[in-house]
């Protein structure tokens, strides 16, 4: 059978997205004239603004009579989820590195899960055209991580392409660029072995999933085992061994950038998309009718963060969303978890709080951001780390952190992260650089990029993997400074923010409307202060000399969706609505914050 399933697996923002693009090109998938534009698979406006892919994607092309399937995934460990399904559906994997880079932690991530799968490798050596990179020493890095991560034998043979995607090139050395794609796709073709012909009754396990509207839910995944066709009856086998009849009313299969319907079986190998099928969920397997076989159910990675959802009832709510009452919510919400699989929804005492499980917090934010453009209103509660018993301890996530900074800031960067309770593992000097790596508990990552910015004059290279369950290291002390908070409903006036700009920064620009228990800016002590800054200057009929100053005000501090999660307080909440995010107490007058403070005490 002609046909290869390769996956693309690099570190965030290495460039694989790109060199599919350039493969796609290489075979002639467009006609000359037509415009694509850059990162073709990058479809959704999210994905194209961050430069990340955060949903896999499959593409087919055919080069010399050939059908290669490439699946892209995701680099970013929040993600992780959708990694590891992905690479049940491929026979070999491209490893892409960044020839200036190197091996970088997300890498090591996605190649250790693809290693234990037993898959075959050929490393990308990427971004040669790059100016001071050094494509021979990565090489070398490359062997010692496949090696440290106890690659086999056969593993550790594998062929190095090097090239450029931007410039559209692969070649067996990086010194002399050639003029297309061709050599990459020649080694796939002779490295890869194509899938064996593994007659029998059917088996097909669901490694991802698609919704369509108009048909429903779609399964994803590659026949393992015998042939599937339209209009067979099959059996679904769950995950917890039940097991119920379905019909499978359409067949798709990859073809280019879009899916094709087929008549004829599809045998062993192919990767298909299957339409009509009932309650079935990732790692589910499509067997036989009469005789049904499991596969083994895949293992997906467990929610480490959690968040409280609930609907916005802040004076300003329905001003801007379509969407703002909590059957909206819930809704949006439970339709979320059909296909994103690492997320879970529980519900809670009150019909509009829903609690959310997810990976971390720009697996949840990516969330939160696309609701928000769908015209979603809503508030958010701290993020909480998800809190494990084993054998009668506590126990909680822990993640390995790494942080590529400039030497002169190393000292303040291991203050900082070592107050927050971690730990150094490693510290290496590469140039005028030095990479750190720690390992901190997930409740301390929590707003460690703001102050560690802010400390390396943005100089600093942060990337976080999670590790695994620890026992609980104790209460952490949080230096936050209190909140600046706003004491009437009203627009705000220069005149008073310039007044007060000695008790701390401001989150709020003059002339933008604000609500009383909106937190309106940071305070420089520790505890919150009520603020009147919609009072405007009184004025008389006499002159002084003092009258006519001209007033500056600092630019206030804007934070992003993640800055605003990681800053909100136990007491706030974020208010989202699609056009402005902004933070307020949970109580939003003064007396009733007073009473819970005094029953707290």
């Amino acid at each position: 059978m002609n046909l290869r399933n390769i996956a693309i697996i690099a570190h965030v923002d290495h460039g694989k997205t790109t060199m599919v693009d350039r493969i796609l090109h290489q075979v002639k998938l467009f006609r000359d004239n037509q415009e694509m534009g850059d990162l073709i698979l990058d479809s959704n406006d999210l994905e194209r603004e961050r430069g990340i892919t955060i949903l896999s994607k499959n593409v087919s092309v055919s080069y010399k009579g050939t059908k290669i399937n490439i699946i892209d995934t995701p680099g970013h460990s929040d993600f992780g989820g959708e990694v590891e399904r992905v690479l049940n559906m491929a026979e070999g994997v491209l490893l892409l590195v960044d020839a200036f880079e190197g091996p970088m932690p997300q890498t090591r991530f996605v190649l250790q899960k693809a290693l234990q799968l037993g898959k075959k490798v050929i490393v990308v050596i990427n971004k040669v055209d790059k100016p001071n990179c050094k494509p021979d020493e990565t090489s070398e890095l490359v062997f010692e991580l496949m090696f440290a991560l106890d690659a086999t034998e056969e593993q550790l043979e594998y062929p190095t392409v090097y090239g450029s995607s931007k410039e559209g090139w692969m070649g067996p050395d990086w010194k002399n660029p050639t003029d297309d794609m061709a050599y990459l796709l020649d080694t796939i073709l002779d490295y890869f072995d194509a899938p064996l012909e593994n007659p029998g009754s059917l088996q097909l396990q669901i490694s991802s999933l698609d919704y369509s509207s108009y048909t429903g839910r779609i399964a994803v995944g590659k026949v393992h085992r015998g042939s599937i066709k339209m209009g067979d009856q099959v059996s679904i086998v769950q995950r917890n061994g039940l097991i119920h009849k379905s019909f499978v009313k359409e067949l798709y299969t990859f073809e280019g950038l879009g899916k094709e319907k087929t008549k004829e079986a599809v045998g062993s190998g192919e990767i298909v998309a299957v339409l009509g099928l009932e309650d079935f969920d990732i790692g589910d397997t499509i067997a036989d009718f009469e005789n049904p076989e499991a596969m083994p159910p895949i293992s997906i990675d467990e929610p480490s963060m959690s968040m409280l959802f609930t609907i916005n009832n802040s004076p300003f709510f329905g001003k801007e969303g379509k969407f703002v009452t909590s059957r909206h919510l819930r809704d949006r919400l439970f339709k979320e978890t059909e296909k994103n699989l690492a997320l879970k929804v529980e519900e809670t005492d009150s019909p509009d709080r829903l609690r959310v499980y997810g990976r971390g917090i720009l697996h949840l934010s990516i969330l939160i951001e696309t609701m928000r453009r769908e015209g979603y209103e809503l508030q958010l509660g701290q993020p909480r780390v998800v809190i494990k018993e084993i054998d009668g301890f506590k126990h909680e996530p822990v993640e390995l952190l790494y942080i590529n900074v400039d030497e002169e800031f190393s000292g303040k960067v291991i203050e900082i992260v070592t107050g927050r309770k971690g730990d150094i593992l490693n510290i290496e000097k590469k140039d005028d650089r030095v990479n750190l790596e720690f390992k901190i508990t997930a409740r301390g990552l929590i707003g460690l990029r703001q102050p560690v910015l802010t400390a390396t004059e943005g100089n600093a290279v942060i990337s976080h993997r999670f590790s695994g369950y620890e026992p609980w290291k104790g209460e952490l002390v949080r230096k936050r400074n209190g909140a600046l908070i706003a004491m009437e409903t009203g627009t705000s006036i220069s005149y008073s923010i310039d007044k007060l700009q000695d008790r701390g920064k401001f989150f709020i620009d003059p002339m933008e409307p604000i609500y009383a228990g909106q937190v309106i800016g940071e305070h420089t002590k520790q505890e919150d202060l009520m603020v009147n800054v919609i009072k405007t200057k009184k004025l008389t009929n006499m002159r002084a000399s003092g009258s006519d100053e001209k007033v500056s005000i600092a630019p206030a501090v804007k934070f992003s969706l993640e800055e605003s999660l990681e800053y909100v307080g136990s007491d706030e909440y974020v208010e989202v609505t699609p056009k402005s995010i902004r933070l307020r107490k949970i109580l939003l007058a003064e007396h009733e914050r007073k009473r819970d403070k005094k029953i707290e005490a």
